[in-house]
């Protein structure tokens, strides 16, 4: 079986991919994460006795480090999740975007590369190197325009999207420069299991749980498509294994939704799941500030990863919403587990104050 490194694993979409992973026998995994406060490993406890999956706590910008798990673990593919992903903090505090995504990614990539050229012929005929981007670095959409195409021009207008616009050009030099067999996904919003109570979808269940304020920043009218994580997950493999090296796959759910429908969509599950006799969820609902430099609409176009791949998704959005709830309404230890001292004050930081 092949051996797969995993950067950031133990975040919301790495997490996911390894369970999948696993479960499937895709590969042997290697789980290099550096524990941020949006990794979690109790999202990866089911693998505490699996004899094919490693983690190592370690940062990918630690050159030395990720030589060291290359020559020791020999994988035949390095999957890059790790990244710093949450606009509203990259707009606070932008450094952290910077060293991660951009120069992270560059000492990521070096140590791959080294790693890429001692090996044999075949085994570097078979090696890839996956860059887990977003749709964010294409800017942002007018409501009538087409969805992003991976042609699109980078138009990256967040500090989060600008760094993760940087690394998906490093990406590409080194595929152009070196022959470093690359591969680059851009995904719409992700949701499902395990993901950290900063985005909207598990803030706003967690708050209407708690029967806090459910922030909506603006009129609510931003759109974004969403995608349903484990779904993602099975793209992002069949790209490993199918995708053209040196191409870029557009990967998302076919499934548009302002940012005021997802939360009333939430409520809506919430009265049926958990009624309240005093009242419903959806008078929790707050319009805040919105936030600066706000993107109108994301959409994206899958039908190159269709087309040449015969990927798409089936997952529409109520229902995997619907299973979303239920997931976090039945892992209260999890839930409360992110809920730290550090997450409310981050939660009253960016929002109590708008």
């Amino acid at each position: 079986m092949q051996t797969i490194l995993v950067t950031g694993g133990a975040g919301f979409i790495g997490a996911n991919f390894i369970l999948k992973a696993r479960k499937a026998q895709w590969a042997n995994i290697v789980n290099l994460d550096k524990l941020t406060y949006a990794s979690n490993l109790q999202s990866l406890v089911d693998l505490q006795e699996d004899p094919n999956y490693y983690f190592i706590q370690g940062d990918i910008g630690n050159l030395e480090l990720v030589r060291y798990l290359l020559d020791q673990y020999q994988p035949n593919a390095v999957i890059n999740f790790a990244a710093e992903s949450h606009v509203d903090r990259s707009i606070l505090s932008p450094q952290n975007f910077i060293q991660t995504n951009i120069v992270g990614t560059f000492h990521l990539l070096e140590a791959s590369k080294a790693y890429w050229q001692k090996l044999t012929s075949p085994k570097q005929e078979q090696f890839r190197f996956l860059h887990i981007s977003t749709d964010e670095v294409y800017g942002s959409l007018n409501p009538n325009d087409p969805p992003f195409k991976e042609d699109n021009p980078y138009l990256p207008n967040s500090p989060y999207a600008a760094s993760k616009a940087s690394s998906d050009h490093l990406v590409r030099a080194y595929h152009h420069t070196y022959g470093f067999p690359t591969l680059t996904t851009n995904c719409s919003n992700n949701y499902g299991p395990f993901q950290f109570p900063e985005k909207l979808i598990p803030l706003t269940i967690i708050n209407a749980l708690n029967g806090k304020p459910l922030p909506i920043y603006g009129n609510g009218q931003n759109v974004r498509d969403w995608l349903y994580v484990k779904e993602h997950c099975d793209a992002i493999y069949l790209v490993l294994k199918e995708g053209i090296i040196g191409e870029a796959y557009n990967i998302g759910g076919l499934n548009e939704q302002t940012n005021l429908s997802v939360v009333e969509k939430i409520c809506t599950i919430l009265d049926e799941l958990v009624p309240k006799s005093d009242f419903r969820h959806s008078s929790l609902i707050s319009f805040v500030k919105d936030r600066p430099g706000h993107d109108w609409r994301y959409a994206i176009d899958s039908s190159k990863i269709s087309n040449n791949l015969g990927w798409q998704p089936k997952e529409n959005f109520d229902s995997g919403l619907l299973k979303t709830v239920q997931w976090y309404l039945n892992n209260s230890a999890w839930v409360e587990s992110v809920q730290t001292s550090s997450y409310q004050n981050w939660i009253k930081q960016n929002y109590e104050k708008r």
